[in-house]
């Protein structure tokens, strides 16, 4: 199963060129990395990069991580993938940009 982190463009540069992140500030912040689901990253992103135009959308695949990867509750009482370790690039089966359209971010097609 895949699961979807949205880096704004400089936090994506700085993972491609330390092989790794710790995430964004919040995710430092909290301890963990936060990830969504397919059928939740589009509300993450209207939450909380509505009106962010130079996003990069990864992919992960979750078994890929293991132990490290817990799925916890957060919005709505919903179970989110936390990720408690750093994210490698080598981690990432896929990256596109993902840019805001008219009416909000354009996802591929593959997700909607």
């Amino acid at each position: 199963m895949l699961i979807y982190k949205i880096f704004r463009r400089s936090e994506w540069d700085a993972l491609v060129a330390a092989g790794e992140t710790f995430g964004a500030p919040v995710d430092m912040a909290d301890g963990y990395i936060h990830f969504s689901t397919a059928q939740q990253v589009m509300e993450t992103a209207a939450r909380h990069f509505a009106s962010e135009s130079d996003l990069v959308l990864v992919a992960v695949e979750a078994e890929a991580l293991g132990a490290d990867l817990k799925w916890e509750p957060s919005r709505g009482g919903a179970l989110f993938p936390h990720l408690y370790r750093a994210l490698r690039h080598e981690d990432v089966v896929w990256d596109m940009s993902l840019p805001l359209g008219a009416s909000g971010h354009i996802f591929p097609e593959r997700l909607v």
